[in-house]
């Protein structure tokens, strides 16, 4: 009879999992050494297991009834009763097997041998001073409490016990505003602290402002959560909340998380700040604008000065018409652009922007002033995903493909390359997905694709990343090694990295192609040969004087005013390239990248230049030094 493959699997032996160090230890255990007598039985039908928190008093007498150790205040104990977590806590074996037997309230007596408590072989927890570990004895447990723990610390010191659960998943962080009713206890039931009444307790999230592991407790907490956060004496901070800390061994939190606003620090550094004010529908993140979504917005933006006058109103002075702009597309200051992006439909947030982060870096208003700091209360309506090419024809996709290549043309020459590059990043992502059907589709598709990449590149060289330019154009290249552009573009990337011979190779392999580009290619030429000269005169000038001393003198290294970094001079170029195709390189950027952040680090030629320099003179001294010293002998 065959047995098919899935059947073969569903019989097959499952690997069992290593037992844990506490199960390990329970095989110790033999019959005997552990017998348990009921003292005072008690409530509800099961007992706790793994996970659970049990608080529980605990009183050790020899077999004569002398007592040797409790928790309880009545036999010199503090009064604080012992707090474990099954399966997490480190517990004396004894204990380990006897609790999970228990009930709610019982009251049991155990009689342990030796090695099951303190006189275990590798015990986990250490003897104390004095204790009888090598006899056997009664530990009386007082089982007052277990439920289900949420351990927030490694060291037990805080655990949060659910008494109701909250709505969403969200949960207070630095730097939200948090509102929630909280009291206080011992652990013998005395009221410390209360704020149950009036307007629940306000505090800033990261600031101090409640003991540190009550702190830590609210941060697992959700909306309209109700716990209690059990936290001991090193968790217990001063704030003020709690300006004197007692001699507390343990205090026990009872919180209720009324509410917190979302505040959040967009850069990192406290100038861009994003704090709601109401909040919107759906889930955050999942439900906030995406890149090139169409976003409508209300907003309000005031100059912080002295006297926090508004400068725009949409609903006043743009007759009550929301402002509508597609994200990523730089038509908004970036700080208004970044807090809206984390924004969720039907939302209010105060926004408060510095001014690189606002008008400096954008088309300021004439109401406001250069270097103002700037707050805008925003309202985002509602947004419209981005438009889904699945099911469109091949003419509207790359109709669509022109539409955004273009915004991307018009953010580089505006100098947002960033943005610039994450438009045609994002066509070429979809063309991912493009399958043209014949020959003339093919073509066009594979045109526009390349150039796209090459689009790409210019922005990667605009941004100082040579290396990353050249890999870009050779996508293009490694299909068609006769692209014009495609050499042209990554000649001007190698000559800005310094790699002369790979840039020349490209520039003369375009004339090679195309004679009517032979007069760009010779432009490049001859640009490539006075940056090489530039870099070999930096070099010299950078070692001048080395050459100017006598035999066994050591002259001091110059540097470079400059810092032997190259200015590009495509900066002032103002050249444009022609295709045969009749169209230019405004199409995929000429650019005018930042050639010092091409030319420095281990690609820099004026480096390995000046280094071999080096290695030179350091041979030439030690030649001459070794000439003088067989002259002076002689």
């Amino acid at each position: 009879m065959a047995v098919s493959e899935d059947a073969e699997q569903d019989f097959a032996p499952q690997k069992k999992k290593p037992p844990s160090e506490d199960e390990k230890r329970k095989k110790k255990i033999g019959p005997g050494s552990l017998m348990k007598a009921l003292v005072r039985p008690g409530g509800g039908d099961t007992g706790p297991s793994d996970g659970d928190q049990v608080i529980y008093h605990c009183t050790i007498r020899t077999l004569d009834g002398v007592v040797v150790e409790s928790t309880r205040s009545d036999y010199g104990g503090k009064g604080t009763p012992i707090r474990h977590v099954l399966g997490k806590s480190k517990m004396l074996l004894g204990l380990l097997e006897g609790i999970p037997t228990m009930l709610k309230g019982e009251v049991a007596m155990f009689k342990m041998k030796p090695q099951l408590h303190y006189g275990e072989d590798d015990c986990p927890i250490p003897a104390p001073d004095g204790f009888p570990k090598d006899d056997e004895l009664h530990f009386e447990i007082e089982l007052m409490e277990f439920f289900k723990a949420k351990v927030i610390t490694n060291d037990f010191g805080v655990v949060k016990k659910v008494i109701r659960e909250g709505q969403g998943w969200e949960s207070p962080r630095e730097p939200y505003e948090v509102k929630a009713w909280i009291s206080a206890r011992t652990v013998s039931g005395k009221l410390i602290l209360s704020h149950t009444e009036g307007e629940p307790y306000f505090f800033t999230f990261g600031k101090s402002e409640v003991p540190k592991g009550l702190e830590m407790g609210i941060g697992t907490m959700v909306r309209e959560e109700k716990a209690v956060i059990y936290v001991t004496s090193q968790y217990l901070t001063k704030s003020p909340l709690m300006h004197v800390i007692e001699d507390y061994d343990e205090v026990q939190f009872e919180v209720e998380l009324v509410h917190f606003i979302q505040v959040r620090d967009m850069l990192g550094d406290g100038r861009l700040i994003k704090r709601r004010i109401r909040d919107g529908k759906g889930e955050f993140p999942m439900d906030c604008p995406l890149h090139d979504s169409l976003l409508r917005v209300h907003y309000k933006g005031t100059v912080l000065n002295e006297e926090k006058r508004v400068f725009y109103d949409t609903r006043v002075d743009n007759h009550s018409q929301p402002l509508e702009f597609g994200s990523g597309e730089g038509l908004v200051p970036e700080g208004f652009e970044m807090s809206v992006r984390l924004m969720l439909p039907g939302e209010i947030a105060l926004v408060t922007c510095p001014p690189d982060y606002a008008y400096d870096k954008f088309t300021r208003p004439a109401n406001v002033p250069e270097g103002a700091h700037i707050q805008w209360e925003i309202e985002l309506l509602g947004f419209e995903m981005p438009k889904d090419w699945t099911g469109l024809d091949f003419k509207s996709i790359m109709d669509e493909a022109e539409k955004i290549r273009n915004t991307g043309n018009r953010l580089f020459k505006e100098g947002k390359y960033e943005l610039a590059k994450a438009k045609y990043e994002k066509v070429l992502r979809e063309f991912n997905h493009v399958n043209p059907q014949d020959d003339e589709e093919g073509k066009v598709f594979s045109d526009t694709r390349n150039l796209l990449h090459l689009n790409v590149a210019a922005c990667l060289l605009k941004l100082g990343d040579c290396r990353k330019s050249i890999e870009t154009c050779n996508k293009v290249l490694e299909a068609n090694p006769a692209h014009v552009k495609g050499l042209y573009r990554r000649g001007m990337a190698y000559m800005l990295a310094g790699d002369f011979d790979e840039a020349a190779a490209d520039f003369k392999m375009m004339m090679k192609v195309d004679k009517t580009t032979e007069s760009d290619a010779t432009a490049a030429l001859s640009k490539l040969k006075q940056k090489e000269q530039e870099v070999e005169r930096k070099a010299r000038k950078q070692f001048k004087g080395l050459f100017d001393k006598k035999p066994g003198e050591i002259a001091e290294v110059k540097t470079a005013e400059d810092g032997g970094q190259i200015k590009s001079e495509s900066q002032n170029d103002s050249e444009v390239h022609r295709d045969s195709d009749g169209t230019n390189l405004e199409d995929s950027h000429e650019p005018r990248p930042d050639a010092d952040a091409c030319s420095r680090g281990w690609f820099s030629p004026l480096f390995w230049f000046s280094l071999f320099l080096f290695g030179l003179v350091l041979s030439l001294l030690a030649y001459w030094q070794k000439n003088l010293l067989f002259s002076l002998a002689s």
